[in-house]
């Protein structure tokens, strides 16, 4: 449990394949970033050749270089706050939700 704006909160992150089938489930207390626990999460997979797709929560230097070190492509969005933006599959990331 962690406080957050909403008071005290839980997060679900989840990671999963193709067919929606978990290959990873990890609560953290809402307070923490979303990118702190996706990189935890993303670290112990072998994400070679596969293509990952996250929210903007997730767009951070460290998960786009843990995904450029596994040669995995990156489908998620830049926050609209980032200096340079990134290209991204837009219609892949709005369709994947």
């Amino acid at each position: 449990m962690g406080r957050s704006r909403g008071g005290i909160t839980t997060k679900i992150h989840a990671v999963v394949d193709a067919l929606g089938c978990p290959l990873s489930i990890v609560l953290s207390p809402g307070n923490t970033h979303d990118g702190v626990i996706g990189y935890e999460m993303l670290q112990n997979l072998d994400l070679t050749n596969k293509q990952v797709i996250a929210d903007r929560g997730y767009d951070t230097n460290q998960i786009l270089d843990l995904l450029k070190e596994q040669q995995a492509t990156s489908v998620i969005q830049p926050k609209k706050n980032r200096v340079k933006q990134r290209k991204c599959d837009w219609w892949l990331s709005k369709n994947a939700t």
